[in-house]
């Protein structure tokens, strides 16, 4: 013990000159003892060829400006001069024929050739990677002239070289100190990083050890979070690696591999390779059996791959409905049942083999019950407007859908109120639903949507409206209310971003048979708004204006 502690610290003072000059000692020495050895003629030949290529990599190491101020430079020849020693050791060996069996020693010199193709490939990567232009000084060096910042980045870039150089073990010890730096210094780290050590993470990912997976994905799930670079995790070929994380890996591997596919699967592109790659029964498999996050995030990625309509079959396929369904129901996490929702949104969205996949398992009862809780409604609402239509009146009214448009339309936020009002036009394809939508009090309703602040849901609330006063009851309700005229009036802006002129215009001409509602449409300026529409022929404007203008007439003759 004492004497390997001695020899530990001579090491240790020897500068990177002396490992240098050693290692290019001891080549020669290799390469004769080798070429002595007259058994295993193949493996020795290998050996040998790989041999003579260290001098000029050596060379090339050297010959680097930084060689002689760089940490990695000189454990890298260490290494080197480690693996030499062992081939002038096992070549004496084979020259003695003193080995303890062929099979051993054929394992002992393919192991032999592995190392020294590290040796080369780490140097190469030393070069490569552009560490070597890195100074690594500690921070406390008394009168450096290297700025904190500069020596901090300096470290990193070095701790970012050792995950793709070196053994196993040396970039698992490289993870370790990473993901700590990276608690104080993440920006610092995404500044610096390289798309060669997002390579080299990336290859981590398939590592033996289920350790260094689990850590590795870790540091892969802060990059993707950032947002800084999804496009090199990606083109790095990150999502196979993932997807069988979220498959098969541990606890910790499986929630950080679902996050980075929750983030990175916000872009198309990258949603539809994951598809691609087999992802979409694993993360449904995660949706049922992971834990609150791993199923908050897998529900999303899957929500974000609905989007896509020609994957929407494939989802279907494998399930995804039922599964959808049982989280709106019972989600662990409140996200979860919210992910579920807009899932279904999109899952119903064209699709109407999907729309009665949905309505058959049960979903619209499901989709009602999501909009009695705490949660955003807007895309429950969007949901059930996509399957209003394709549901009989009966089966609406048992599941109180009436009630619950109310509500939404009362308190929910406006792109809610909105999708409500898009679902009234939906299902107003009778007298009958029409009927059934007045008497559960949506029109005062609907009439103050018209002074909301988007102009997708004023028309939409227009629209609405309009497709409710062809019934005689309807019309009645919206001429009780004051702000009707008003309202729709100022519909009439002749606007390009006004896409809401044309219903209101159907409203107007609906109501415009009661001389109390024409008077109302005069004084609050309709007619100036009326002689532009007929200008751009929106449908209607021109007999609306003629009524109207009538009825002024009429007026100024009685005045008179």
């Amino acid at each position: 013990m004492v004497e390997d502690r001695g020899k530990q610290v001579v090491e240790d003072i020897k500068s990177v000159e002396d490992w240098l000059s050693h290692a290019q000692e001891l080549v020669p020495v290799a390469l004769e003892k080798a070429r002595d050895v007259k058994v295993f003629p193949g493996k020795l030949k290998m050996i040998i060829s790989k041999l003579d290529q260290i001098p000029t990599c050596l060379s090339d190491l050297s010959s680097h400006p930084c060689f002689s101020k760089n940490a990695l430079c000189k454990e890298q020849l260490q290494a080197v001069s480690k693996t030499l020693k062992e081939i002038i050791e096992l070549a004496d060996l084979c020259i003695r024929e003193m080995y303890g069996g062929k099979l051993r020693m054929q394992n002992d010199l393919d192991s032999l050739s592995g190392k020294l193709d590290l040796n080369l490939r780490d140097c190469g990567l030393l070069i490569k990677t552009g560490v070597l232009g890195e100074v690594t000084v500690p921070l406390a060096v008394a009168g450096s002239s290297i700025e904190p910042e500069s020596a901090i980045n300096s470290n990193i870039r070095e701790l970012l070289a050792r995950l793709q150089i070196g053994h196993l073990e040396a970039k698992h010890r490289a993870l370790d100190s990473l993901l700590d730096v990276m608690k104080e210094e993440e920006k610092t780290v995404l500044t610096v990083l390289g798309r060669s050590n997002i390579a080299a993470l990336v290859q981590l990912l398939t590592a033996t050890s289920p350790r260094i997976r689990e850590k590795t994905v870790t540091v892969i799930c802060s990059l993707a979070e950032s947002g800084s670079c999804e496009n090199w995790l990606v083109s790095e070929g990150v999502l196979p690696p993932l997807i069988r994380l979220v498959e098969s890996g541990s606890a910790v591997g499986k929630e950080k591999a679902a996050i980075s596919l929750q983030r990175l699967s916000m872009s198309t592109e990258t949603a539809r390779a994951i598809v691609g790659h087999g992802g979409i029964r694993p993360l449904i498999e995660m949706c049922q059996t992971g834990d609150s996050v791993s199923q908050a995030a897998s529900a999303c990625t899957l929500k974000n791959i609905s989007a896509i309509p020609e994957v929407r079959q494939n989802l279907a396929e494998e399930g995804i409905v039922q599964v959808m369904i049982t989280l709106l129901d019972c989600g662990i996490l409140l996200g979860s049942k919210e992910y579920a929702a807009e899932c279904l949104q999109n899952l119903t969205a064209s699709n109407d083999n999907l729309k009665r996949a949905v309505i058959s398992e049960g979903g619209i009862r499901s989709l009602l019950a999501y909009l009695d809780g705490p949660l955003p409604q807007e895309s429950a609402v969007g949901a059930l407007r996509n399957l209003v239509a394709s549901v009989s009146i009966e089966m609406l009214l048992a599941l109180g859908f009436f009630p619950r448009l109310v509500h939404v339309l009362k308190s929910g936020s406006l792109g809610a109120r909105q999708a409500a009002a898009s679902a009234i036009c939906r299902v107003c394809s009778s007298s009958e639903t029409k009927k059934l939508v007045g008497e559960a009090g949506c029109i005062p309703l609907l009439i103050q949507l018209l002074e909301a602040k988007t102009n997708n849901a004023r028309e939409v609330a227009a629209q609405a409206i309009s497709s409710l006063l062809t019934l005689s009851q309807n019309r009645r309700e919206v001429k009780k209310d004051d702000k009707t005229i008003p309202n729709l009036v100022n519909l009439l802006d002749p606007g390009p971003q006004n896409t809401a002129k044309k219903y209101a215009v159907s409203c107007l001409a609906c109501l415009s048979t009661s001389k109390k509602c024409k008077k109302l449409m005069i004084s609050y300026g309709a007619i100036g708004y009326l002689k532009k529409l007929s200008e751009m022929d929106i449908p209607g404007s021109k007999k609306l204006l003629e009524r109207l203008e009538r009825g002024k007439l009429r007026n100024l003759f009685r005045r008179k």
